[in-house]
């Protein structure tokens, strides 16, 4: 398969393109400049792979690169931080103003589900951005040493309808909750960012729900935890994390889970029906 790899934030490009190259794939790497780092260059260099760094705004040019490379199917993989798009400094091209201008609104699923529409058009399926990476996927059950107080339970109970709400309506995917209220609700400004106001506003004991969406588009912005999100937990007091197993995406698993242990945080992977 001739694969294209669309990345912004983070780890997970890193580890989409080595999972992609060791699964036998051809690999030609989108980077926006405005939020991939920028020793993805080195790793594209050393799977053998070809890239190009365009900025978001660049629709076009992304589908141009993509289709010269004969590719057929596409991931989304990094996060590009909902705040860098509506802060401005971004020029869309004609094709990424048309798809503006089709939009009845601008959320999150709205935005990237009109790309992958756009793609699908010139050819190009996206595909499950966690395809290549199911070992990284959640598991059900208490995956620390300690499991949740009876306390902590009822704020996770509680806590998601709350944060089963917001995702719903594509607001954001995480809420703090302490003593059954709730503390802080993500919107664009991303969960550890939450994590550090919960902190902040209720103290320490605070439990962090962090949900994927009613139906959630595993092509697109999937829930993603990790070692920082642990690390934040603990400059804030957070006690307790609840994430949705076979959902959310695990970044330094055994780190994340040593530093749980670690500081007596709880982390639990919720079974959806």
């Amino acid at each position: 398969m001739n694969l294209g790899l669309i990345a912004g934030n983070g780890r997970f490009p890193f580890l989409v393109l080595e999972a992609a190259r060791a699964q036998g794939h051809r690999v030609t790497v989108i980077a926006t400049k405005e939020e991939a780092f920028t020793d993805l260059d080195g790793a594209a260099a050393k799977c053998g792979a070809a890239i190009h760094w365009i900025s978001i705004g660049q629709l076009g040019a992304c589908i141009h690169l993509l289709t010269q490379a004969g590719v057929t199917h596409a991931v989304m993989a990094g996060q590009v931080k909902h705040t860098k798009i509506f802060a401005g400094g971004i020029r869309p091209d004609v094709t990424f103003m048309g798809l503006l201008a089709r939009l009845p609104f601008r959320s999150t699923d709205g935005l990237i589900g009109a790309v992958a529409g756009v793609l699908r058009d010139h050819g190009i399926e996206l595909i499950d951005s966690t395809s290549l990476l199911q070992p990284m996927l959640a598991s059900a059950g208490v995956m620390t040493r300690r499991s949740p107080t009876e306390e902590e339970r009822k704020d996770f109970e509680f806590g998601y309808r709350m944060a089963d709400a917001i995702a719903g309506l594509d607001i954001g995917q995480t809420i703090a909750v302490k003593h059954k209220a709730v503390v802080a609700v993500e919107a664009m400004e991303g969960t550890d960012e939450v994590i550090g106001r919960a902190g902040y506003l209720a103290g320490a004991g605070v439990r962090i729900v962090k949900v994927a969406k009613p139906n959630q588009d595993m092509r697109f912005d999937v829930p993603v935890v990790g070692l920082a999100t642990v690390q934040a937990m603990r400059v804030a007091g957070a006690s307790a994390l609840s994430i949705d197993a076979g959902k959310t995406l695990i970044f330094e698993r055994d780190a994340m889970l040593d530093s749980a242990n670690e500081a007596g945080i709880t982390i639990v992977g919720r079974e959806r029906n």
